[in-house]
């Protein structure tokens, strides 16, 4: 299987709520209700949310391929001097195990050592349930801190962030 990645532009936010929509349900079926995955959902993929975030947040969308098929996406957005948040980063479930996350993690990596000088923190936030967690240690992650983020109507993310030091 051959993998390759590209930057998104405003013309990319149908695909990327395309693969989000085929990517959440699998990703938070078992971890949050029904109504928080519906809300969540439409407050975060949204065309005209990925469209604000991309031209008045300034968060970078990278879409990533699997032989040439639209697979996972990250979003990277600059929190402070020389912080990164990994903002989002999903993969099609096929896809876990066969490498498709790790080359994610390794070009939002690459992308920011191309337009920021070293030394630098990445940092993700993870819900505390998901599976995801272990793989983001495997690949060097710490647990720094939890968060309870109050996202409206009632519901909140309860996210681990966890942070990596790229020297």
């Amino acid at each position: 299987m051959n993998f390759s990645i590209r930057k998104a532009d405003i013309n990319d936010c149908s695909r990327i709520r395309e693969l989000a929509s085929r990517i959440w349900e699998p990703t938070y079926g078992s971890i949050l209700s029904e109504e928080q995955l519906e809300y969540m959902f439409e407050m975060m993929y949204s065309v005209g949310h990925i469209k604000q975030q991309m031209t008045e947040l300034k968060h970078e969308y990278l879409i990533a391929y699997a032989d040439d098929e639209p697979a996972g996406y990250i979003a990277i957005e600059k929190k402070s001097d020389d912080v990164f948040i990994f903002q989002k980063i999903y993969t099609l479930p096929e896809l876990h195990g066969k490498g498709f996350g790790r080359y994610l993690m390794e070009q939002g990596t690459a992308y920011i050592k191309s337009i920021h000088p070293l030394p630098f923190t990445v940092e993700l936030y993870v819900n505390r349930e998901n599976p995801a967690v272990g793989f983001y240690e495997h690949l060097g992650m710490k647990k720094i801190a939890t968060r309870d983020h109050d996202i409206g109507h009632g519901f909140y993310m309860n996210d681990y962030i966890m942070a990596m030091k790229i020297e």
